[in-house]
């Protein structure tokens, strides 16, 4: 298997886990996801880290930047789908948020990816 099959089964086996875990017990879930999310700095170092194996894995394997801002419109109309139920919420949630205190550095990352994919686009 090459890096990509080998990313392709890791989300596969994580998300099979995880359907069986919600389908049997809700609650375990609920509390890993606590557990895990109690930690928003490690969580934001571990992320960055991942994210950043799986594009050089990704870029390694021949896949172009451009291509993977085409996956992640896939992806963004499935979590759209996912997020729907929660559109009060999260309104009411933005309204107290400070965008460039909170996700700066969420936003530096987006910045820097776009700015990559429009130097391949047109560059």
């Amino acid at each position: 298997m090459n890096a990509i099959e080998n990313i392709a089964l890791i989300i596969i086996a994580a998300s099979i886990i995880k359907l069986v875990v919600l389908a049997i017990n809700p609650k375990k879930w609920m509390n890993f996801s606590k557990a895990i999310y109690s930690k928003p700095h490690r969580i934001r170092i571990v992320g960055t880290f991942l994210a950043a194996l799986v594009l050089y894995y990704l870029i390694g394997a021949g896949i172009t930047i451009v291509e993977i801002f085409a996956v992640m419109a896939f992806m963004a109309c499935l979590l759209m789908i996912g997020f729907a139920s929660f559109g009060s919420e999260l309104i009411k949630k933005f309204k107290i948020i400070n965008i460039w205190k909170d996700y700066g550095y969420y936003i530096l990352i987006w910045v820097i990816l776009l700015l990559w994919g429009l130097k391949e686009l047109f560059f």
